[in-house]
């Protein structure tokens, strides 16, 4: 009877923790409007809305698949399965034509739909909900400006039961609070505004930081590295994998370009967010990367290590590194017209798995389009996959002290697969 009673109030309990979660999140639908009732805005709030949207990288995740901005239906693979990006075009059918601004703003801070659904958190609300209302509203502003374009995203294809949106609920009550920025008064204006950037749209420790088991932020593990669409995202704090200690100018230059001297060129989501970036104002740029180098301020530099005895690789894989790499990465003095830098200041080498390596071997980079910028040929369609192996293995050992990667071989075989080929 005791034992009886005992799982009679466990299973009471949850189902009371559950249904409170679940009436607790609950939202209301949101009236839908006409689009004649969206008003006017005007062209400084729609300017401001277009910098946010890049900031805050909004077209990666929404464009489609046949290139119509914002229009949604990106497959955004999770451990849960894979979840689409919505279409937020002012489409009345498939977008946010009939949104009002209410709940435009309600999506963004909570995670709501205007129909009262919850979202999932691969929308990052858990850093948007940290923006003030004169941004969202400007957001909103911008995207009334896009072309309507009538697309309904695919549905989720999420494991059971994730599948079921009031599940959601749970995942709130443990890891959503909604909160807005407060300013440290004992810093300056740009280290504020870098760091409401930082933590609110441009949601940075969504690929920086470590993830739990539920899908949630690790919050005492901040900028302590992460994985964005199979890409490692190193470390942004005193754990910086940089041979060479982020500054405050160096980051400018990065998030601008896509390059440094002593840091190497932008590749994968990286490149998106430096390619939206070179877009926005330099005022805001040079805030972010005032608060991004602050994060690992008490790292030091590291020593670039030589070329040791301890490499061992065939003569094959020595051939495929003089021919294919080292016209261009050779000499730790000179940058050519590729912008290559040297391979012992690259962090992707450093790395504590092979992905970023092998998936540059595979796809190379390609340079800004209509400016200049760092380019490396893609080697996916000429190597195979135990030659992209060995020589990500090569390069570790030459111009790292770091121990050998013993996944490297996996990696190339799983970015051929997700398509980092070119």
């Amino acid at each position: 009877m005791t034992l009886r009673l005992t799982l009679f109030g466990i299973t009471a309990g949850a189902a009371l923790i559950f249904l409170g979660g679940f009436a607790w999140t609950w939202r209301p639908a949101i009236p839908p409007i006409n689009l004649e009732d969206h008003g006017d805005s005007d062209a400084k709030a729609i300017w401001r809305g277009a910098q946010l949207a890049a900031i805050g990288n909004c077209n990666d995740c929404h464009r489609a698949d046949t290139g119509e901005s914002y229009a949604g239906g990106r497959p955004l693979p999770t451990p849960f399965g894979t979840i689409y990006s919505s279409n937020i075009t002012p489409d009345a059918e498939t977008g946010i034509g009939t949104w009002p601004e209410a709940a435009f703003k309600r999506a963004m801070r909570e995670g709501v739909d205007r129909e009262g659904r919850q979202l999932y958190p691969a929308f990052p609300y858990d850093h948007f909900t940290k923006a003030t209302d004169e941004d969202l509203g400007a957001l909103y502003a911008f995207l009334r400006t896009q072309l309507p374009f009538r697309k309904a995203a695919p549905a989720n294809a999420l494991i059971f039961p994730f599948g079921f949106r009031p599940i959601v609920a749970g995942w709130k009550l443990l890891f959503f609070r909604e909160a807005r920025f407060q300013p440290e008064g004992s810093k300056g204006d740009a280290w504020n505004r870098g760091r409401y950037l930082v933590e609110g749209l441009a949601h940075c420790g969504g690929c920086h930081t470590p993830r739990n088991v539920f899908g949630a932020e690790k919050g005492s593990s901040s900028y302590a590295g992460g994985v964005a669409e199979g890409w490692d995202a190193p470390p942004l704090n005193s754990g910086s994998l940089a041979v060479h200690r982020w500054n405050a100018d160096d980051l400018f230059e990065y998030l601008s370009t896509g390059w440094n001297r002593l840091h190497g060129a932008a590749a994968g989501p990286m490149a998106d967010v430096t390619n939206n970036l070179g877009g926005v104002s330099s005022t805001d740029v040079r805030a972010i990367a005032v608060y991004v180098a602050s994060l690992s301020a008490d790292s030091g530099d590291t020593a670039a290590p030589v070329q040791t005895n301890k490499i061992v690789a065939t003569s094959e894989v020595r051939a495929i590194y003089e021919g294919a790499c080292a016209n261009c990465h050779r000499d730790p003095n000179v940058v050519g017209p590729s912008k290559a830098v040297s391979l012992s200041l690259s962090s992707a080498v450093r790395q504590w798995s092979a992905a970023n390596t092998v998936r540059v071997v595979l796809g190379g980079i390609q340079a800004r389009s209509g400016a200049p910028g760092a380019y490396m040929p893609a080697f996916g369609g000429i190597l195979t996959d135990s030659q992209i192996a060995s020589l990500a293995d090569y390069v570790r050992a030459r111009y790292t002290d770091q121990p050998q990667w013993a996944d490297s071989l996996k990696e190339v075989s799983k970015a051929r697969q997700e398509g980092s080929t070119p």
